[in-house]
């Protein structure tokens, strides 16, 4: 055995030897020379409190380190939870204390206040790791008030990664004006748009306009104004009731709108807040939030990971596992840039239920991915759509009837709940289904006749209500459909005829389709995806090998653009905004 495994060894058995011994002690009320009086009477020894604790030390022992032999047996305890200061008592002597979301504030603060940094550190810890969207804010403010810097740059971290989700949380709103100052001026800050710090700040002072007026001045130097549009600028900046009023922002506001114009401060000019080694005030500077990095990128998910491409560098990130991801799911981005992927199905695998009701959103921010209440069904072939906050199953098929389906399942994101909705006109799978401008349009699809259909049905949630629209000039199933530059493109798919090449755009103006570039090849399953202005086609089934392809505006054709793209194989394909800052794994596409 190792001399250093021995020494470990014996370390650990001399620790559990002396806990057990004094654990038997304080059970058998020997040696007891104190009793904490905190509304009920807790025995202990006054050497374990003082080793465990500053605050006991300095209680029984003098500055030289001296018992203070007039300390009295009893100590009271006032404003103390007995059950919490039983429970850290308890802990001390024997390693063993359950915190839970219900008590961890209050053993937190017990534990501050008498300095007993071993319960101190379990509750930061604890609190770390339960960080959470409910709670950060709250987490936040307490590493600050008990002086905990661990917790609060944790949880600093936490809101700065998800500040576009709570910029709008009402608990921002009953900061202390340093607390937002820390939040706001960050510059890791997940924002797009300075717009949004800029709206918190000033529904932070209308909060308390009387007492936080006085506090813009300081608040000013924490807002990039020059990122700001300055059209922005001088409508919801220069116009406000609150700014103008105060005759110091005046000054503030009139270097700004120099600053526009190119006339920095001559004594402290400077490109990105620097120069001749001087730096500019806050309100002038320049540089980017964290959040403003991302970018629109094609993010191909299947059983084995979440592979986001960037067409501008041609090269791909790692942006999460997914083992845990069935094959043959369905995705969707959410208008809020939230990426859910619903179902799938286990092919060619020793499975008791092949068809998975499996519901999962991407969290960027770790990167992991959340379950979500599966679906009450379980069904392949579907597509989904979206309005406001809720998503839409729509139809599919049902493998162990084998027959398809017209009930349409609806997830509500704020309740966390699903439930049927109005149902189809007809049964269906292998459509496609696209949410614009409040509708959500199922297109083409199978009967369970094998036969083919053009039909297009628009559902508006609020009526409750299907509509049937213009057809489609060729009936097909399991093609490609995406909207871009306003315009639904459907492309290839499979019709009695076989796979198809041929293309359609259609007019949500005329509620008319029109022929569209032909695809270059015969394909179904083909993933159209619209990022950046620019329209994809990727992977899918053809009888050559795959290219997946770039649509040309300027030449109105497709082109070959990645040839084995290994990532697309299999993969569903939506478009997101990420922050290819933060991927620290990329590789080259082949």
């Amino acid at each position: 055995m190792e001399p250093v495994s021995i020494k470990e060894d014996l370390r650990l058995f001399q620790s559990t030897l002396l806990q057990d011994g004094l654990k038997e002690l304080l059970k058998e009320n020997k040696f007891v020379d104190c009793i904490l009086k905190a509304g009920d009477c807790l025995p202990c020894h006054r050497l374990i409190m003082a080793a465990c604790s500053p605050y006991f030390r300095e209680l029984f022992f003098t500055e030289d380190g001296v018992e203070k032999k007039d300390s009295s047996r009893e100590v009271v305890l006032e404003n103390v939870d007995p059950t919490i200061m039983d429970m850290i008592v308890n802990y001390l002597y024997s390693a063993d204390i359950e915190i839970t979301d219900e008590n961890v504030q209050d053993v937190f603060a017990v534990a501050n206040r008498f300095q007993i940094p071993s319960v101190f550190t379990i509750c930061v810890n604890y609190l770390q790791n339960k960080l959470s969207l409910a709670n950060c804010l709250a987490n936040f403010r307490m590493g600050l008030v008990l002086n905990c810097p661990r917790l609060a740059i944790a949880a600093r971290d936490f809101i700065a990664e998800r500040f576009e989700t709570l910029s709008t949380d009402e608990d921002f709103l009953d900061f202390d004006a340093p607390e937002l100052f820390a939040i706001i001026g960050c510059d890791a800050l997940n924002v797009e748009k300075e717009e949004v710090v800029f709206e918190l700040l000033m529904r932070w002072v209308r909060k308390n306009k009387e007492n936080r007026t006085t506090a813009l001045g300081d608040a000013f130097d924490h807002i990039r104004f020059r990122l700001l549009p300055e059209k922005y600028f001088k409508e919801k900046v220069e116009k406000d009731d609150i700014i103008k009023a105060d005759p110091e922002l005046a000054k503030k506001l009139k270097a700004i709108k120099e600053a526009f114009a190119g006339k920095l401060p001559q004594d402290k000019e400077g490109e990105n807040g620097e120069e001749g080694g001087k730096v500019l005030p806050g309100y002038l500077n320049t540089s980017k939030r964290l959040g403003m990095f991302n970018r629109d990128l094609i993010l191909m998910i299947n059983d084995t990971a979440a592979v986001a491409y960037d067409a501008d560098e041609n090269e791909c990130f790692l942006a999460a596992m997914a083992e845990q991801i069935p094959r043959n799911h369905v995705s969707i981005t959410s208008k809020k840039n939230l990426l859910y992927v619903l179902g799938g199905l286990f092919v060619d695998e020793d499975k008791e239920s092949p068809l998975q009701c499996y519901f999962y959103q991407l969290d960027t921010h770790s990167p992991n991915w959340i379950a979500l209440p599966p679906m009450p069904s379980p069904r392949c072939l579907f597509a989904v759509g979206e309005f406001e906050n809720l998503l839409f199953a729509v139809a599919g098929k049902d493998l162990q009837s084998e027959e398809s389906l017209d009930s349409v399942l609806c997830y509500d994101v704020d309740k966390m709940k699903w439930q049927e909705t109005k149902k189809l006109p007809l049964r269906i799978h292998g459509h496609s289904v696209i949410s614009q401008n409040g509708l959500v349009y199922c297109i083409g699809g199978k009967t369970d006749e094998n036969k083919t259909i053009n039909k297009m049905f628009a559902y508006n949630h609020k009526k409750s209500e299907w509509k049937e629209l213009a057809a489609m000039k060729t009936p097909r199933s399991m093609f490609g459909a995406v909207v871009h530059k306003g315009k639904i493109i459907v492309v290839g798919g499979v019709n009695e005829e076989g796979l198809l090449s041929s293309s359609e755009a259609y007019d949500f103006g005329t509620n008319k389709w029109e022929p569209f570039s032909e695809f270059m090849q015969e394909r179904s399953s083909v993933n159209l995806v619209s990022s950046a202005g620019v329209l994809y086609a990727v992977g899918g089934f053809a009888v050559q090998e795959n290219e997946d392809k770039q649509y040309e505006e300027d030449k109105k054709q497709w082109t070959g653009m990645i040839r084995e793209m290994r990532y697309a194989a299999g993969a569903s394909c939506v478009t997101m905004r990420l922050n290819c800052s933060k991927r620290c794994l990329n590789f080259k596409t082949s």
